[in-house]
């Protein structure tokens, strides 16, 4: 029998759920209680299985998401998650046909792009994704860090509160909407969301600990401008503290929030090192110490992958501090966003528009998918071979162009 590639019914969920958690290796093993939960956080007709003879073999689902771009427009995303081959059927080609299924399917429902977490990296670029944001994570000695231990709330009239998840389902989804209005390579944040971060709907297969929250609310009134989420260890040694904080999520819409927070996590008591969790490259954490080299990078890697579906689309909704004019002459193999387009840009808007006119610099989608956000230097990819001049100067004005002041981040995984 061969292998079918088709969308999954509500019957095929603890199968397809068994070959999810076997290609995860985690224990495929789930509830009645954690299928029916799982079932909720689904769109079945987005939710692809690889049977072979009636076996689930391969997942791949998508789901409709927002990712902020710079200059603070969200364009609609197509996510990509929960991608499996079970290890019996590698090489069969079951990815690339999930992959080519679901992105036609989302370019026909109006996707501009498609956004993934890459477990590994060479997978995906051969699917004509990118890699447009990084993070570091932070590990802080505290006794390093030079704050005064002396701390007991932030000096500008602002204050730190310990709430629970309740308050953070009410508090959070408004100061996350307020920092994806800003910040390129944000994602959107579901209801479910929200209820997963804080315990209020658990999976049996998932261990949970319950975390601790923090929001900071300004001088200039009651309305919060950060919130944090961590969890500490109860680590002694020779009757003496060794505890560490590990932060999940921390959101923040001004410098003295973010400030604030930080202060507050490493100013617990007995906490002598704090996970930064992760952070944008650029993230200010290192710079708020005296001491900023008791900040030790743990991890530097690439996180939020992109695939253009929609170049004119995508080139024209976002901003661009400089003006000019670049012709792009794009490839993409799957032959979804192939084409030569001419970018017009200013601070005041941008038109992008297919062009018979010659290209000045030449690139992969997945390249393009690269600079979109602002973080990588055309340049850069031009010294590699990844990006071709064809006109001499044109990386340069393209870095002119697309580079952003800040680096894109996105806090999220999904």
């Amino acid at each position: 029998m061969s292998l079918e590639i088709r969308t999954i019914a509500e019957s095929d969920l603890p199968d397809w759920l068994r070959a999810l958690a076997t290609g995860f290796l985690r224990p495929p093993e789930f509830s009645e209680e954690e299928v029916r939960i799982r079932l909720g956080g689904l769109d079945l007709d987005r939710t692809l299985g690889a049977f072979d003879a009636g076996r689930c073999v391969g997942t791949y689902r998508s789901f409709a998401q927002e990712l902020t771009v710079p200059g603070g427009a969200a364009v609609a995303a197509n996510a990509v998650s929960n991608v499996t081959v079970s290890p019996t059927h590698r090489r069969r080609g079951l990815l690339s046909r999930m992959m080519a299924t679901d992105q036609a399917r989302a370019k026909e429902r109006g996707a501009v792009l498609s956004t993934l977490i890459a477990a590994e990296y060479p997978i995906y670029g051969r699917y004509g994704f990118g890699p447009a944001t990084w993070f570091t994570q932070w590990q802080v000695e505290v006794a390093r860090a030079g704050l005064d231990p002396r701390w007991s709330g932030p000096d500008d009239g602002g204050r730190v509160d310990l709430i629970d998840g309740a308050d953070v389902r009410k508090l959070g989804p408004e100061v996350h909407e307020r920092l994806r209005a800003e910040r390129p390579g944000t994602v959107s944040r579901t209801e479910r969301w929200w209820r997963r971060a804080t315990g209020d709907l658990r999976l049996t297969s998932e261990p949970w600990t319950e975390p601790c929250h923090a929001v900071y609310r300004s001088a200039a009134g009651d309305r919060p401008e950060g919130l944090v989420t961590y969890t500490a260890d109860d680590t002694w040694e020779a009757k003496l503290p060794h505890c560490g904080a590990s932060v999940r999520d921390l959101i923040a819409v001004t410098p003295q929030a973010e400030r604030a927070l930080w202060h507050f996590l490493l100013s617990i008591d007995w906490v002598t090192k704090v996970t930064s969790g992760l952070r944008a490259p650029d993230d200010l954490l290192p710079l708020l110490l005296p001491n900023p080299r008791a900040a030790r990078t743990t991890t530097q890697a690439d996180f939020l992958w992109i695939r253009l579906l929609d170049i004119p689309q995508a080139l024209e909704a976002r901003t661009y501090s400089g003006s000019g004019s670049l012709v792009l002459d794009v490839h993409d193999p799957a032959g979804l966003a192939a084409g030569r387009f001419r970018l017009d840009a200013s601070p005041e808007g941008a038109t992008c528009v297919p062009t018979g006119a010659s290209a000045e610099l030449t690139l992969t989608v997945g390249d393009l998918g690269t600079l979109y956000l602002g973080d990588e230097s055309a340049v850069r990819l031009a010294s590699l071979g990844r990006v071709r001049e064809e006109h001499p100067g044109a990386a340069t004005r393209a870095d002119a162009l697309l580079r952003t002041s800040s680096r894109p981040w996105c806090p999220d995984i999904f």
